[in-house]
């Protein structure tokens, strides 16, 4: 069996099995692009993201995704789906507890509160082109008009606020991380503009985890074996 997909919350999820299992684990939380049905999913649809995908599982991960109803820029409702995956990964699977994350685009802002939630079951994290403040998202999104009433309108449904309730939220939290001591990576894929603002966000969080990794288009189909890499090093106590 390749795979095989479940149903919590009428929300999709899909665990991928490696050929050699070595007993650990990958939390894939996606991007805006994301989503999981039940017999597909993004990460087997785009070309990249299942190269990066084939690689953990040829490297024995097991690898499971939620859909985390669509666009949820980490609200409280999708992580607490998040958690309950990951309960449901791990009573029905042959796995060590304490898993890897793999959180991309807006997925990192659901992925930091988990480490909030989660401080004892998470070996590592790598961040690919991560969102990690929304403050600073908005404030580069308020340049192109479309774009922002856009990303108001979601936020504003995933978090089940008015914008006035919203902003006053978002303009209020600390954008300081803490990241609990666990390992963290950051994979940043350089390609045009807003990939290049969505950078500079590094700078202006200050933790010295946040130190990213650069790489350009032409050595994506680096990424899988950059995460697996890193993901090893921390596999020593289990």
């Amino acid at each position: 069996m390749e795979s095989r997909s479940f149903q919590l919350d009428s929300q999709w999820n899909i665990i991928y099995y490696p050929p050699k299992p070595t007993g650990f684990g990958v939390f894939i939380i996606g991007d805006e692009r994301h989503f999981v049905e039940e017999n597909k999913c993004f990460w087997t649809q785009n070309e990249g993201k299942q190269a990066i995908l084939h690689e953990l599982k040829e490297r024995g991960y097991t690898v499971f995704s939620s859909n985390l109803y669509g666009r949820h820029w980490g609200s409280i409702q999708a992580v607490e789906l998040a958690q309950q995956v990951y309960e449901q990964v791990i009573r029905s699977e042959i796995l060590n507890h304490k898993i890897h994350i793999l959180a991309e685009g807006m997925g990192a802002l659901a992925a930091i509160k988990l480490m909030e939630k989660m401080r004892g079951s998470i070996r590592s994290i790598v961040f690919l082109n991560p969102i990690l403040s929304i403050k600073f998202h908005l404030e580069q999104e308020k340049e192109h008009k479309f774009f922002y009433k856009k990303l108001m309108r979601e936020l504003t449904y995933a978090y089940q606020l008015n914008q006035h309730e919203l902003e006053n939220l978002i303009y209020s939290v600390n954008n300081e991380l803490n990241f609990n001591q666990i390992p963290i990576k950051i994979v940043h894929v350089l390609s045009g503009g807003r990939s290049y603002n969505l950078s500079k966000q590094y700078k202006q969080i200050a933790t010295p985890k946040t130190h990213p990794t650069f790489i350009v288009p032409e050595k994506k189909f680096q990424i899988g074996k950059i995460c697996a890499d890193f993901y090893r090093q921390y596999e020593v106590q289990l």
